[in-house]
């Protein structure tokens, strides 16, 4: 592969009188083999390729330089996953073939556990037991958490149950209370029955199967009507003349009633109450003949007087 030409000591240089200067002779003995470190690591990449044109400066050099860093990093990274990897793989190949598997799978999770940190282990515990918890059996973290998410969507939907639950409890238990109050109010001796109800009872029945015995003898009795008699029931019209004449004859009533106030102070002895009544006739007339007398006094004083002649 054709190198970009390197830069000399001319080059790093600016006053060719400086070039002998032990300072600047190291500086530029290191850019040049950071150039050839840059150069090898190009070649690698390009596998034969002419690495692309760009200008050889000072910020090109460090750029390259971290690029380079970080991609041997990564490649030493990559190695070493892939050599344990690989590794992995033919331990479990050879563990196959023989038949003490189940120690082999469980010294490789020892190993595994034995290599997790401290948060990590804390992690996979969490992990494991909310997996085991919720029943899953190839856990994942967005699974989990879907699942810790409806959970507690679940956890509140219960917790409100449970609070109304817990009112409903406390009012059973109040109507229970009063219900109980109310009972023992009734088992007082206050709501007893009487002594003599079986007596009662015993008598009552009788008295319906008499009446039923009779009931047969009324019917027959209530057939044997004659058919004109049904014409005799009461209607509305009947009702509303009744009322009719109830009205009349209440305010004939209340008529008589003001007529017979008149009279009300006199006393209930016949005689005695003639004698009042014709005393009372006698001072009428002698208040009516000194009204007219004064009426004609009046008259007379008032109207012209005749003149002689």
């Amino acid at each position: 592969m054709a190198r970009p030409p390197h830069p000399t000591l001319a080059h790093l240089a600016a006053p060719q009188a400086a070039i002998f200067s032990p300072s600047v002779a190291r500086i530029a003995a290191s850019t040049a083999r950071d150039w050839n470190s840059v150069d090898s690591w190009l070649a690698a990449k390009f596998h034969g390729r002419t690495p692309p044109s760009f200008e050889r400066n000072p910020e090109s050099l460090r750029a390259l330089l971290a690029l380079a860093s970080l991609n041997e990093t990564a490649d030493e990274e990559r190695d070493l996953l892939a050599r344990a990897e690989a590794d992995a793989l033919s331990e479990l190949d050879a563990a196959k073939t023989r038949e003490s598997s189940p120690p082999f799978a469980e010294a490789l999770l020892d190993s595994v556990e034995a290599g997790l940190t401290r948060e990590g282990r804390v992690a996979l515990d969490a992990m494991a037991s909310i997996a085991v918890t919720l029943g899953v059996a190839y856990p994942e973290a967005d699974q989990l958490g879907q699942k810790m998410v409806d959970l507690q969507g679940r956890a509140f939907s219960l917790e409100q149950t449970s609070l109304r639950v817990e009112v409903m409890r406390r009012h059973l238990e109040d109507e229970t209370n009063k219900i109980q109050d109310t009972l023992r109010e009734l088992q007082r001796d206050q709501y007893a029955p009487p002594t003599d109800l079986a007596k009662r009872n015993l008598e009552l029945q009788r008295r319906i199967r008499s009446m039923a015995a009779k009931l047969p003898e009324l019917r027959d009795r209530v057939a044997s009507l004659p058919s004109g008699a049904s014409a005799n029931h009461i209607t509305a019209d009947h009702l509303a003349d009744d009322e009719a004449r109830y009205l009349a004859a209440l305010a004939k009533k209340r008529e008589l009633e003001s007529q017979l106030a008149a009279f009300q102070d006199l006393p209930s002895d016949l005689d005695s109450a003639r004698s009042e009544l014709d005393a009372l006739r006698s001072e009428l007339r002698a208040l009516t003949q000194r009204r007219d007398a004064i009426f004609e006094g009046l008259v007379e004083a008032e109207s012209p007087k005749k003149r002689r002649v």
